[in-house]
């Protein structure tokens, strides 16, 4: 489905969202739903549903990094892979902007022009180890996207190949070994290779650091930001750890079972919290000062099954502010200061502590 700058449909809420990421963003995902069927047995019928995500919204201009942060099975990596269609969204709109007049509608692409999407959008995947093909070459993983997509071939795929090796550090003489033959960072640097290849414009990294050790860290996030800042690429960026997604977001979506309970500026959202899970997750940052005693919120039970979610607020069984209407009502994803939106009834009443 198409459609031009002028005939997009619009609600208030969604237009606000989008007014964060500029006039025009490069994303923009309304309402997306992924409802995963509950069988009995391997040829039963569907006796229920995975509410893996319910209801979200957000929008990514180019050149910027969205943080997607949350406990797991709070639906971060559905929701990226639905955005790229590697799995099929239930409901909603993934809206990407091909050119100044053109919006796409992903999710009602059909194959040939999902193609053509997929040659703009890119995925880094979280474990460097299973994500690339024992039995391919470091020079044939990086080319797999050209190859797949017919975009170049010959002496023009191998230097495309050289070049976006060299931009991601690996050493040219190294291009014909195979993956068991480099560490954790290198590997994930060819990954980072393989999906620059195709010059996309935005990527999905789901978390890209979280396998590595803590100084590969470091150069694998510079290097995505040196990447970012020479292509303009706008990256949703997923992770547990916040202190990483503090150094690379320039905002931050909190999911919390399958909803996005909170979405603000980055410092905004680590200084002054609206919503009560976002503060017990950024109480829990390790301290810069190994001799500052921490305080984390400690959280009451565990995340309820998204096959089975309570009523009202999703958070209300492990929230330390809860009242009658938590129970009863659902919170909607409202505005509470510039560009700061939350979904609790309390949101404009609460003294949240942050950082």
């Amino acid at each position: 489905m198409y459609y031009t700058n002028d005939a997009r449909p619009a609600l208030a809420q969604d237009a606000a969202i989008k007014q964060q990421a500029g006039e025009q963003p490069l994303l923009e995902v309304r309402n997306l739903r992924k409802y995963f069927p509950m069988r009995k047995g391997l040829f039963g019928g569907v006796k229920g549903e995975v509410k893996a995500v319910e209801d979200v919204s957000f929008a990514i201009a180019e050149g910027e990094t969205l943080g997607l942060v949350g406990e797991s099975g709070s639906g971060k990596t559905t929701t990226g892979r639905c955005i790229l269609r590697a799995i099929e969204p239930s409901a909603g709109e993934i809206l990407f902007q091909f050119g100044k007049e053109q919006v796409v509608d992903v999710a009602q692409m059909d194959k040939q022009n999902l193609r053509a999407f997929r040659q703009k959008t890119q995925m880094i995947f979280q474990d460097p180890y299973s994500s690339l093909n024992p039995r391919m070459t470091v020079r044939d993983i990086i080319a797999e996207p050209l190859v797949a997509s017919k975009l170049a071939h010959g002496s023009e795929l191998d230097d495309r190949v050289r070049e976006v090796a060299r931009r991601c550090q690996l050493n040219l003489e190294h291009l014909r070994r195979y993956p068991h033959a480099f560490s954790g960072g290198q590997r994930q640097r060819i990954g980072i290779a393989r999906a620059l290849v195709v010059q996309p414009r935005f990527i999905v990294c789901d978390e890209p650091v979280s396998a590595l050790d803590v100084s590969i860290q470091a150069q694998i996030l510079n290097l995505l930001q040196e990447i970012q800042q020479e292509l303009n690429l706008a990256y949703l960026f997923i992770a547990h750890d916040l202190s990483v997604i503090e150094h690379v977001s320039n905002r931050v979506a909190v999911m919390y079972l399958g909803r996005i309970v909170e979405l603000a500026p980055t410092k905004e959202l680590f200084y002054m919290p609206l919503h009560p899970y976002s503060e017990a997750l950024v109480s829990a940052i390790p301290a810069a000062d190994p001799g500052e005693v921490l305080d984390p919120i400690i959280l009451e039970g565990e995340i309820p099954s998204p096959s089975n979610p309570p009523s009202g607020c999703h958070f209300h069984p492990r929230c330390p502010y809860a009242e009658e209407v938590c129970r009863r009502e659902t919170p909607l994803l409202k505005e509470y200061r510039p560009g700061h939106f939350a979904a609790c009834h309390f949101a404009d009443s609460l003294s949240l502590q942050g950082v």
